[in-house]
């Protein structure tokens, strides 16, 4: 199975391609999921009720979204949330199964050569010109870093011989949508609150200090580069591209976590935001991989988490929608209309509580509060308590956001969510450690 470079000119593989795709895929799958405005009206509503099928994960796919979408579009919508690598999983190998796909854009490569979506007409996307450069040209501002590895900017537009590239066309293989900056959280109670870009260091996972009290998230995708920043900050090695590592850099990266792990610093990994905050709330971590939500959430239940603003820059990602192969007819205008209000203005605000940014900014600011506006996506201090999505309170008055604005947070990629030249071998190498 070759999954990860070649987009192959013909969509008219033989059937042992595929079934040779689909078996990696699951294998794959098995083996990382194994252990361990007011509201938008839609130009065009179906007589016959309309039921929409949306597969992905759980820190979008809430159900506080799925009902505000179904009252505004008039369709019925169900919601499967699930964990990154099982859904995963079901869409590359069941395209049937659902109507639109969610994740991140590190999915893309994965999807897109196994026929799982269908390209986007980005004419039937209401708002596409308002969508910001981020997805665009690969840059918040101009001469921001654009980050290492798969940026989704490179994995945008579907030529005419069905490659993914940069170079714009009619046709777009994901609508880009939700995004975020990631790195650690840690407990403020126990490890003293650190500088933003200047003190705060991806080094403190691997920090001897916190031996036994120290998780990382359970994806291949996403964790291998959370360790290869703190080993790389540690300064235990260098690579050469960490977006795209060799098969030495992957076997040395293993090798020191292997050597960790075997004097028990690590307290394990997560597969879901929920253990995560589970895991810090307990006591049983002190520092880890996180999400927004998950900070959010220990927030709201009175843990000092302090979300990190790594000196060394984020791991990004970029929330991708796509179109299953086989949507058609009124089930794919609904996909449309369900995309197009996903950047109608609502939806946009209600994510901001949860940290989360849309690829149409100014179109949510009208949704949100003054003092909401100002703390998410301007980095300035909050007047007053805000709250997150669960309706808790996540957010103190005088507090600011860790990392600052918007354009501060994108202006500091150290690299994507990636699947590398070398995924299948780091598959290995994962499921490796995991078993340490």
């Amino acid at each position: 199975y070759i999954i990860l470079h070649s987009i192959r000119k013909d969509r008219q593989v033989s059937n042992m391609k595929k079934i040779s795709r689909r078996k990696f895929i699951k294998d794959s799958a098995i083996t990382v999921g194994a252990l361990g405005l007011q509201s938008y009206a839609p130009t065009v509503i179906a007589k016959t009720k309309t039921k929409l099928r949306v597969l992905g994960t759980h820190v979008t796919l809430q159900e506080q979204i799925r009902k505000k979408a179904q009252k505004d579009l008039g369709i019925e919508i169900e919601f499967s949330p699930g964990g990154s690598a099982a859904v995963l999983h079901q869409a590359s190998t069941h395209p049937e199964s659902f109507d639109i796909y969610e994740q991140w854009s590190n999915s893309i490569k994965v999807l897109w050569q196994a026929s799982a979506i269908q390209p986007i007409d980005k004419s039937r996307i209401n708002f596409w010109d308002e969508i910001n450069d981020l997805c665009k040209k690969g840059s918040i501002v101009p001469n921001a870093p654009k980050g290492l590895g798969d940026a989704p900017y490179k994995m945008l537009y579907v030529q005419d011989d069905l490659s993914l590239n940069s170079n714009e066309t009619n046709n777009i293989s994901f609508l880009p949508y939700v995004h975020n900056t990631d790195s650690f959280g840690y407990n403020s109670r126990f490890i003293p609150k650190g500088v933003p870009y200047e003190t705060e260091s991806w080094g403190w996972l691997l920090d001897k200090k916190y031996r036994g009290k120290v998780a990382l998230v359970n994806a291949p995708t996403i964790g291998i580069f959370d360790a290869a920043l703190a080993v790389e900050a540690q300064g235990l090695m260098k690579f050469r591209d960490m977006g795209n590592m060799t098969r030495d850099e992957i076997d040395k990266l293993f090798s020191i976590l292997m050597e960790y792990s075997s004097k028990g610093h690590f307290r394990g990994v997560w597969s879901s935001v929920p253990q995560s905050v589970e895991l810090m709330a307990s006591g049983e971590v002190v520092i880890q991989s996180m999400f927004s939500p998950g900070v959010s959430a220990l927030k709201g239940m009175g843990v000092p988490c302090v979300y990190a603003a790594p000196k060394e820059g984020y791991r990004a990602w970029h929330g991708v929608m796509c179109l299953s192969s086989g949507t058609t007819g009124n089930t794919k205008d609904a996909a449309y209309d369900f995309m197009n209000w996903w950047l109608s203005g609502w939806v946009g605000a209600f994510i901001a509580r949860q940290g989360y940014y849309i690829s149409n900014p100014q179109r949510s600011k009208s949704f949100m509060n003054k003092d909401e506006w100002d703390y998410w996506y301007e980095g300035k201090p909050a007047e007053n308590s805000l709250k997150g999505t669960d309706g808790n309170v996540s957010v103190q008055p005088g507090e600011v956001r860790t990392g600052g604005s918007y354009i501060k947070r994108f202006s500091n990629i150290a690299v994507w969510n990636t699947v590398m030249d070398t995924y299948e071998y780091s598959l290995l190498k994962w499921n490796e450690f995991l078993l340490s």
